[in-house]
């Protein structure tokens, strides 16, 4: 295989003595741009610019090809060119600046490549900028500062994290990585706060049903999680403590990244980790926690070989080693605790991906496989009960191919066809021998899917639809998509939609996840009649730009409507023989969630730069219900308020001084608060409130490519924290709302080349 790889990387290298050259600056200021990317359109050919802004591409094959060069916070250029061997072209480039992304690239909207004004549906892009803004650390810690999403902890205990889109909950949102349905139940408790930022070269979101292209749970929407990819050399590491809530809590963060691409681009190699550990943190003195101990490590990369002038092999891989415990007496051992929550896990993460495209840049195919593979060791239990230990272990598989045919014309205008077939296998044992609970179950799910979007400069027309077959259903379940974008000008997008979307009834993780209520322990089960949940939604929006000489402006309004049926609903059945509190999952008539996203942005050149996004949404249920037989019934969902919001701002004084301002508001929203250290069980209807952030960050060059940069700041500055937490051993622990943090303050070091 080796020996063949070479001959193939030999045969690539044949030298035709014909080059591109050249330099790239900046249409503002008229300086050099480094570590720009200057490639040659539907081809594997490329190279970053110099620490001097220029570049160049050598031994290019005769022939014609597009030149496209493009950054982050840069409007895409392209220039056609004709190739002849033995020649020398000279091609340069002006870049205007573009802080509000309108040609940022996007895969999540159809599976392929596209620009954001192109693309048929709407898709926000959180870059690292973000992340550094906000000080995260984690992909979780950034989603926040997007319009529709919610990112909110639900247990005392085990700091469970939940991703909430348009007002639904996070069992509804599908997660990707590197567009990849590996993300399993059982990872979604706690993965998307695992996962490092340091990994992530953007995520994109896509608010709506998904299911037309990505299959169960894509029902309020997508997160599509892209990993780093090696550009070229370049290092960096970096450390952040963090004080919490000024007290002998402490948080400390290390990140490490590096890349390497060899001379002639055809071999890459991106490398990451990030070393945790975060001190447990009790808010009222009762002696349990309400931040849970965290202490992990995460290892990995990403590496690519072209094999061919339009072909490229892509591997990535991570492991995470993690270990948190929540309650009180963390010195013990768990059983040996009144509550305790503790979890060690082991996750393995990666995939394989070939890329090929023709001369022509009519056909494109990729083929891939993505695996995760988990093992968790867990301890869920109360009142010093030494049964309360358990294994899971979890391997969730997905292979498939997809095949893209550009047509140049079809029945009235330009189209794209894709197709593609996808086999997906998650086996799941879950093991808590004290109670003598086993579960063991095995889901096979087979896909294919089918769109056509047809798509100029000023229209796009998108159908398409998906089949996928569910061993834990008979029937066949089809998902439809139709989408409609309207550009009257480069700078107005107009889009409208419709998609179907469906939830699998199939045992969750969190279904299996036992839960502390009056020291009771809780077992969830699923009733034998139980339907897939099934969702139809459709959206509208108008994305428009703007330019004012220096200032950039960008205007988004969405409205979106999604009704779901046979929605899922928990009710007490009692206790079994050992004393556990059973609750089983069953179909209620149904939901609707509806309202609207409105999302500015403006920008004044490289200097100052803000954000405000604003949610308002009604997410109720069709017939009143219940959660307990203390309560009254109402229609509303819990943990949904009708307003939330975000707001970004950075100012640069300076070249090397970044100023940055951060927040996010949540309105009033009701939640569930059992009985144990309360008389009965009550619904609250929580105060709203504001986390605000603050980060100032220097850089001090050193020699050459070396800098230092130094950043303090706070997190939720005002300290509006809940004050109202249950204290004692029968405390509910899913009564917790608010900032996933009390006012803290950290203080950071980053070495970059």
């Amino acid at each position: 295989m080796v020996a063949a790889l070479c001959v193939v990387l030999s045969a690539q290298a044949q030298e035709t003595d014909a080059h591109i050259y050249g330099h790239v600056i900046d249409k503002a200021t008229g300086e050099h741009l480094p570590y720009i990317v200057v490639m040659l359109k539907g081809t594997t050919i490329g190279v970053t610019t110099e620490n001097t802004g220029h570049y160049m591409i050598r031994n290019i094959p005769e022939g014609s090809f597009t030149v496209e060069v493009s950054a982050i916070g840069y409007k895409t250029q392209t220039r056609e060119i004709k190739v002849r061997k033995g020649r020398s072209y000279e091609v340069n480039f002006t870049l205007e600046e573009d802080f509000v992304q309108i040609d940022g690239v996007i895969v999540s909207a159809t599976r392929s490549e596209t620009t954001r004004r192109m693309s048929p549906t709407l898709v926000n892009v959180v870059g690292m900028d973000t992340y550094n803004k906000t000080n995260a650390t984690t992909v979780a810690q950034g989603l926040a500062f997007q319009p529709g999403i919610r990112v909110e902890n639900n247990c005392q205990n085990c700091g469970f994290q939940q991703v909430r889109i348009n007002g639904l909950d996070g069992q509804y949102t599908q997660i990707l990585i590197d567009s990849r349905p590996i993300f399993s139940a059982l990872a979604g408790v706690y993965g998307i706060e695992q996962l490092p930022a340091n990994m992530v070269d953007r995520v994109e979101v896509m608010r709506g049903s998904g299911s037309a292209l990505f299959g169960s749970s894509a029902i309020a929407g997508t997160i599509n999680i892209i990993t780093k990819e090696p550009v070229r050399n370049s290092s960096s590491i970096s450390h952040t403590v963090t004080s919490i809530a000024g007290s002998s809590a402490f948080h400390n963060t290390t990140d490490i990244n590096a890349s390497i691409v060899s001379e002639d681009n055809k071999l890459g190699l991106a490398v990451f980790g990030q070393n945790t550990s975060k001190d447990a943190w009790d808010a009222n003195g009762d002696g349990f926690t309400e931040l849970s101990k965290i202490s992990g490590q995460t290892v990995g990369f990403r590496g690519y070989v072209k094999t061919g002038l339009y072909s490229k092999i892509t591997a990535e891989y991570h492991h995470l080693q993690e270990f948190r415990r929540g309650g009180d007496n963390l010195d013990l051992p768990p059983h040996e605790a009144m509550i305790a929550e503790q979890t060690e896990h082991g996750i393995n993460t990666g995939g394989l991906k070939f890329d090929w495209f023709s001369k022509d840049q009519k056909h494109r195919l990729n083929a891939f496989v993505s695996m995760q593979h988990i093992g968790r060791e867990s301890y869920y239990g109360a009142g010093q009960d030494p049964n309360a230990y358990g294994k899971t272990t979890d391997l969730t598989w997905v292979g498939g191919a997809q095949y893209v045919y550009k047509m140049g014309r079809c029945l009235f205008m330009p189209s794209d066809l894709t197709v593609g077939m996808e086999y997906n296998e998650d086996y799941l044992r879950d093991n808590m021998w004290g109670y003598d609970r086993v579960t063991d179950q095995t889901v096979r799910i087979m896909s294919a899917y089918a769109q056509n979007e047809w798509k100029n400069e000023q229209w796009g027309i998108l159908v398409g639809g998906r089949l996928d077959k569910h061993s834990l259903m008979d029937r066949l379940i089809f998902s439809p998509r139709a989408n409609l974008r309207y550009n009257p000008s480069e700078n107005i997008n107009f889009r409208a939609s419709y998609s179907y979307g469906f939830r699998a009834p199939q045992a969750f993780d969190e279904d299996l996840h036992i839960d502390n209520v009056g020291g009771t322990v809780s077992m969830i089960r699923l009733a034998d009649d139980l339907r897939v949940e099934k969702s139809q939604s459709v959206s509208i929006s108008a994305d428009m730009y703007h330019s004012w000489g220096d200032w950039q402006g960008n205007f988004l309004v969405e409205g979106f409507f999604t009704d779901l049926a046979d929605v899922f609903a928990l009710k007490e059945i009692g206790l079994n023989e050992e004393g556990i509190l059973i609750k089983e999952r069953h179909n209620e008539s149904g939901a609707r969630v509806f309202g609207g996203n409105l999302e500015g942005k403006i920008a004044w050149r490289n200097k100052f730069q803000m954000q405000l996004g604003v949610t308002v949404q009604k997410s109720e249920y069709k017939e009143a219900r219940s959660w307990s037989d203390d309560v009254e019934a109402t229609k509303k969902m819990f943990r949904t308020p009708d307003l939330h919001g975000y707001l970004t701002a950075s100012y640069n004084p300076m070249k090397a001084l970044t100023l940055a301002l951060t927040g996010t508001y949540t309105g009033s929203m009701l939640v569930e608060h059992h009985a144990g250290m309360i008389a009965q069980n009550v619904t609250v209807s929580t105060p709203d409130f504001w986390d605000m952030g603050f980060k100032a960050a220097y850089d001090f060059k050193l020699y050459s490519s070396f800098s230092l940069q130094i950043n303090a700041g706070a997190q939720n500055i005002f300290n509006s924290f809940q004050n109202d937490f249950d204290s004692g051993a029968d405390r509910d622990s899913g009564y917790i709302y608010g900032p996933t943090l009390p006012r803290t303050f950290f203080l950071g070091v980053k070495l970059v080349y």
